[in-house]
């Protein structure tokens, strides 16, 4: 069985509420048919019925068991907005009550509320006003200040390794560094139910060099072993180092639980966690699974504007087990 295959079984057995502010896209239509039907999750679709019924006419998509949500229309509206605004302070009822009715907000402040259990997004809209949109209203976990993602990757021989971050902070300092770190952490114990041994890479392996890159990332690991303490990070490492034991012996001196044994990644920039996941995806033959967005107080996933249907299903089936 697929990695994706076993978190769409295990989705089942939550029946996750699940909301798409997308809701008049084909490809979000076509998924929470399937969605439905399968009973991966409860989806719910938020616009015009009568628009999202005519898209799901001509593309021959059974909607009728489906949850539909016009903001404009809703008893609970007033009580989201009120919401809205505890979340930000200093902001007019009247500008509250038009950013509430805008389908990312009202998403946002759907699963803020505890009506559905997370937030998936990105078909349409950027990267950039999904994770603005979750940040205005679901917010971030505790020891959290940004938003960041990872991305499953799924060998062939069946190791699997979370990559953190591919997609979302282009140069993180060492304080993002260790909350990327601590992040992937929580969402590995999640989805993996093992124990994540957190390795952060660098070009350096235990001060084998001196630089400024090499000191960012050797704070982290600081920073990470002191904040969060729940879990066992440890670096800089070289990748060879972090991931092969028979190397981990010959460069690290001390006792590491990491060393040799990691399977979550944690890169020092976007150029290096970019190029690494698609060079693994496309040289190595691994399964790519994200990004998936973390850092938020509740689940909220992103799409690429490219997805095809069974991604969407997928991300689905990932963010719903992240709850």
């Amino acid at each position: 069985m697929k990695l994706i295959e076993r978190f769409i079984e295990e989705a089942k057995k939550l029946n996750r509420k699940v909301v798409f502010p997308e809701g008049t896209d084909e490809r979000i239509i076509i998924a929470a048919s399937e969605l439905k039907k399968e009973k991966i999750a409860q989806p719910v679709l938020i616009g015009k019925r009568e628009e999202i019924e005519k898209v799901a006419e001509n593309i021959k998509a059974d909607i009728s068991e489906i949850e539909i949500i016009n903001p404009e229309e809703v008893d609970y509206f007033d009580h989201l907005v009120s919401l809205y605004m505890e979340h930000r302070k200093n902001i007019k009822k009247s500008i509250a009550e038009k950013l509430v009715k805008r389908p990312l907000i009202f998403g946002g402040m759907l699963v803020a509320s505890g009506k559905v259990s997370t937030m998936v997004a990105g078909a349409v809209n950027t990267t950039a006003n999904v994770i603005q949109s979750a940040a205005l209203t679901v917010g971030y976990l505790p020891e959290i200040s940004s938003a960041s993602s990872f991305f499953i990757m799924a060998l062939p021989d069946g190791r699997v390794f979370f990559y953190a971050d591919c997609a979302v902070n282009i140069t993180p300092d060492e304080n993002q560094l260790a909350e990327i770190a601590y992040a992937t952490a929580l969402n590995y114990k999640k989805l993996m139910k093992d124990t994540p041994k957190v390795a952060f890479l660098s070009f350096s392996t235990k001060g084998s060099a001196s630089h400024p890159l090499v000191e960012k990332v050797q704070k982290a690991v600081e920073i990470a072993r002191e904040k969060y303490k729940d879990f066992l990070f440890d670096g800089e490492f070289q990748a060879d180092t972090a991931i092969v034991e028979s190397v981990a012996k010959r460069k690290v001196k001390e006792v590491s639980e990491v060393a040799g044994k990691a399977n979550v990644l944690i890169f020092p920039d976007l150029n290096a966690g970019n190029i690494a996941y698609k060079l693994t995806q496309y040289l190595a033959g691994a399964d790519a699974y994200g990004p998936i967005l973390q850092g938020f107080a509740k689940p909220v996933s992103d799409l690429s504007r490219g997805a095809k249907v069974k991604d969407i299903i997928g991300t689905v089936a990932i963010t719903c087990l992240q709850t």
